[in-house]
């Protein structure tokens, strides 16, 4: 190899960033009386440590909606992303299903 040639492989070589995958999670809008911003509840199945039953629980994520499209009953995908707010760390990626309006 010459120099000309290590020179370039070693450029190409740099140390590139990677980026981290971000978690995702689907769940109901719960609630969208904020401006720009749903609260989205998110289950989750847990055995019970003494007794091995399964046990459904749920965590509320606040999420950015930019264009205040999402309404109560709406399946959510979420995203996290950079701290938006005090509480918000989730930002809305896209509705998998809307809810039935009576």
């Amino acid at each position: 190899m010459s120099e000309t040639q290590t020179a370039t492989s070693s450029a190409s070589m740099a140390p590139q960033r990677i980026q981290k995958q971000r978690t995702q999670k689907v769940g109901k809008v719960v609630s969208n009386k904020m401006d720009k911003t749903v609260v989205v509840a998110v289950d989750y199945v847990r055995r019970h440590p003494l007794y091995h039953k399964r046990m459904t629980r749920t965590s509320k994520f606040y999420a950015h909606d930019e264009e205040n499209s999402c309404r109560e009953g709406d399946l959510v995908r979420i995203e996290e992303t950079r701290p938006l707010s005090k509480t918000k760390r989730w930002i809305v990626r896209d509705i998998l299903e809307r809810a039935v309006q009576l």
